[in-house]
């Protein structure tokens, strides 16, 4: 992992919903520092804005899920009218999304709205881009310029600034796209600039994992302010998710960043989940909750595994929010070793399971009393260490592998009575 990328820091909210901050390490204006700021994750409604009732219920399931930000469309005057109906009743920062009317950016200002995105391709008149700067800037309001590959225009003038871009990107796969968005960025942020108006993030968003990560890349070498990271159009969860994960991922891991959207044309809560598990996965934002751990596809597996997982998963969401590391194995081949590093784990053979606490043997039950065992043994570890009296990761003792054919199968003593025949490849003591 490479250090964070320093930027200005923008501050989204106020004191009712709270405060997130984004980007960080460049001083203020006065010359206070900033620090850093962990990388927040967002998400975007998929209903009407103007459905009021609709809309904060949808706002609310978002922010319960973990969601830092949460950004509506505000296509229509309805929608920037429901706004006043819907801010006082959600307790997280609402981003207005901003295409192709700069009166819904100032109506969404006048409404209470924490943030303004607009898009350069599709709202570009300056004394319009003015009017909403001035707006923003009176309220304290940052704006997100967001120049997504699918809506940007080729520029109309400064044609020997695009051909000079051109050849700086020519190596590049997508050097024609990359000139274009950052001579848009470029156009676009001058006017905020004349108007000493800084507060601002920059999103430059591509189905193209490639092209993401390459514009991305340039964009955080060329300016300072936050990154908000995205693919756009980016599909179903099935595929959306190693497209996101593939960009997002790698340009996390080099420092850029600050934050970030997973979007899915799906239900935006499966945003939420995967933006914050690809955050605790590269440690940039302390888990909350389970991480669990689990088998792929074996021929070893002797249990239901999967549905088991699954099960594990959904008992232990709603139950576990300390981040302990749960295992849930199939064979006693990997699964020794992964309840060495687990704090509760099980590992299965026969149809039965043996439960492990920090490395210690607590429970040999049946498949079917694995799942209220193995739930019942976290939901105590987790108020030890709620009280103090346990500590997340700290291994009691060194885990000793069953015998293969033993607590999980045959057994030596039938071995030794002659009952089974002995393994060939079977040694005492080992596997």
């Amino acid at each position: 992992m490479k250090p964070r990328r320093l930027t200005r820091q923008v501050v989204v909210g106020d004191s009712r919903v709270g405060f997130v901050r984004i980007g960080g390490g460049v001083p203020g204006r006065d010359g206070t520092p900033t620090t850093p700021a962990p990388v927040s994750v967002q998400t975007m409604t998929a209903g009407y804005t103007h459905d009021i009732d609709a809309c904060v219920r949808e706002i609310n399931k978002l922010a319960a899920a973990g969601a830092d930000i949460v950004r509506v469309a505000v296509p229509e005057k309805k929608d920037t009218e429901a706004l006043r109906h819907i801010l006082p009743q959600v307790r997280v920062p609402i981003v207005a999304d901003v295409h192709f009317h700069f009166q819904r950016a100032l109506e969404a200002v006048e409404a209470g709205v924490h943030k303004i995105r607009l898009n350069p391709g599709n709202i570009n008149d300056r004394a319009q881009v003015i009017e909403v700067i001035r707006a923003c800037k009176a309220k304290g309001l940052p704006i997100r310029v967001g120049v997504n590959e699918g809506s940007i225009i080729e520029r109309k003038d400064k044609q020997k600034r695009m051909k000079e871009l051109g050849a700086v990107f020519s190596a590049h796969k997508h050097g024609h796209m990359l000139a274009i968005m950052i001579a848009k960025l470029e156009e676009y942020l001058d006017i905020f600039y004349e108007e000493d108006f800084h507060d601002i993030t920059i999103s430059a968003k591509s189905m193209d994992a490639a092209l993401v990560i390459d514009a991305y890349t340039e964009i955080a070498a060329r300016f300072d302010h936050p990154l908000h990271l995205g693919v756009t159009h980016a599909g179903p969860k099935e595929t959306g998710t190693i497209r996101s994960v593939v960009a997002l991922g790698g340009l996390l891991i080099n420092g850029i960043g600050e934050t970030i959207r997973i979007s899915y044309a799906n239900d935006p809560i499966f945003e939420v989940q995967d933006g914050l598990e690809l955050l605790y996965c590269l440690g940039l934002r302390e888990r909350v909750g389970v991480d669990l751990i689990a088998c792929p596809t074996c021929g070893r597996i002797q249990v239901d595994l999967f549905t088991l997982i699954q099960d594990v998963r959904k008992a232990l969401a709603d139950q576990v929010k300390v981040p302990m590391k749960v295992a849930v194995m199939g064979c006693i081949v990997n699964g020794p070793g992964e309840a060495e590093g687990a704090d509760v784990a099980v590992f299965a053979g026969d149809r039965r399971g043996i439960i492990y606490v920090q490395g210690e043997k607590v429970a040999n039950v049946p498949e079917p009393e694995i799942l209220p065992r193995l739930l019942a043994e976290c939901l105590t570890f987790q108020d030890k260490v709620l009280r103090g009296e346990a500590k997340l990761g700290e291994k009691k003792v060194e885990i000793i592998p069953p015998d293969p054919i033993g607590e999980l199968g045959s057994g030596y003593a039938k071995i030794a009575s002659g009952q089974v025949e002995k393994p060939a490849t079977l040694t005492i003591g080992g596997i």
